[in-house]
């Protein structure tokens, strides 16, 4: 009877353990089954004459060997065949009825199989849960990869830090995922981004980063409802992790200001997020499919005075004032790197020496002689300023900013008289 309670108990034990490791209830069932019959195999060489059936309430299994009967004296497989007196006096399951030709049932106890055989069914089933285990972690952070996480630090090495999320789940956050400025220490907290999951000899590792754009751009989810609501969308990120970054952002509904929803009231939103990246800065500007607005707003602050495009090779040439020109390239030359990343154009920035001896004048401060539109309008084809749209032939004008004759002629009439004057 002692052995009979401690095969029970072992699948009791592993029903249980199939519970706390999220192994579903017919994977489970399967799977017992499967390592029962293993053994089974390796003890009579066929395990094609047994029924397995499990019980997972109970936490036990029952097995029954299915034998031919035949007459006494001419068995020659006693893994096959049963005598029919043998059969008839059976002491575990008699079948006094049973005649030769027909088939006996007889239940088998396992734990009667000796230690050995339960041992091996341990390890079998150890192995193959452990197998399952390692197959639903690969598959379900497989799934969530691109998603934030949130690990306790276990322990730190020189090249990697071990977080445990809240189901002791191991994370690898390598050296290089990490901000430069990040401290971590035994016991706190850290949020991260699953970045990528692999399951090489059916060993998955779970890398996560704080370093990807896509960690800054769920932050922003994080902490802005309208973003994580879908009324603002972010277009593009272009980061320097714990240096600077750049995100550009565009509204669904016009009564929201797509900025200003990011920053929040005195940047209460982008202060949590600039607090967790470990002070990077972050600049938030409004999205536009036209390239060169994108590249005037991307490379604030400084102001252009004209752009020129080649759009085959994903080339820009920027002309800027003299003293505008040290702000876009920006310190170590960071502010037009992330520009550059954010828009997806190669950025050229150049003086503008033209207009470097004589005053030149921005359009915006024409807008009490000039629509806003139409200065938006020229903006859009690469023009910020007097010089650069004078400069400009009035048929190239017409073509590119999409203008009436009569309008680009009032313009370069307003322009000329500014500088007459």
């Amino acid at each position: 009877m002692a052995k009979r309670v401690e095969a029970v108990d072992m699948a009791d034990r592993f029903a249980e353990f199939k519970e706390l490791k999220n192994i579903d209830k017919t994977t489970m069932i399967s799977v017992l089954e499967e390592s029962f019959r293993s053994v089974i195999a390796k003890m009579f060489g066929s395990d094609e004459n047994f029924d397995v059936i499990m019980n997972p309430d109970k936490g036990d299994c029952e097995i029954y060997q299915n034998l031919e009967v035949v007459p006494d004296g001419e068995v020659t497989n006693p893994n096959q065949q049963i005598g029919l007196t043998d059969a008839r006096n059976d002491e575990v399951s008699p079948d006094p009825d049973c005649e030769v030709g027909e088939e006996h049932t007889r239940k088998i106890d396992f734990a009667s199989f000796g230690r050995r055989a339960i041992l091996n069914l341990r390890q079998t089933l150890a192995s193959k849960i452990l197998d399952l285990q390692k197959d639903a972690i690969y598959t379900k952070f497989k799934e969530l990869e691109g998603e934030l996480v949130t690990g306790e630090v276990y322990q730190v090495w020189k090249r990697e830090v071990l977080l445990l999320d809240d189901e002791k789940n191991e994370l690898i956050l390598p050296k290089e995922q990490q901000i430069p400025n990040d401290i971590y220490r035994k016991g706190e907290t850290v949020r991260a981004i699953i970045h990528n999951v692999d399951n090489k000899n059916n060993n998955p590792k779970i890398i996560v980063s704080r370093t990807s754009d896509a960690f800054l751009k769920k932050l922003f989810e994080l902490e802005v409802p309208e973003i994580h609501d879908g009324l603002i969308v972010v277009r593009a990120v272009a980061r320097v992790p714990g240096e600077r970054a750049k995100i550009a952002v565009e509204s669904y509904d016009d009564r929201i200001d797509p900025v200003g929803a990011c920053v929040g009231v005195k940047g209460s939103r982008i202060h949590g997020i600039v607090r967790e990246l470990r002070n990077e800065n972050i600049d938030v500007i409004n999205y536009t499919s036209n390239p060169q607005l994108f590249i005037q707003r991307a490379l604030s602050p400084a102001k252009i005075s004209s752009i020129r495009l080649d759009e085959e090779t994903k080339h820009a040439e920027v002309f800027l004032r003299p003293e505008e020109v040290s702000l876009a390239i920006g310190k170590s030359g960071l502010n037009i790197k992330l520009a550059s990343m954010l828009v997806g154009y190669e950025i050229d920035v150049y003086r503008d020496l033209e207009t470097a001896t004589e005053e030149d004048i921005y359009l915006d401060e024409f807008n009490d002689e000039i629509d806003e539109w139409i200065i938006e309008a020229l903006k859009n084809i690469g023009c910020a300023t007097a010089k650069a749209v004078l400069r400009m032939p009035r048929e190239e004008i017409i073509e590119k900013a999409d203008l009436e004759e009569d309008t680009v002629d009032a313009v370069l009439e307003v322009l000329r008289a500014e500088f007459e004057e």
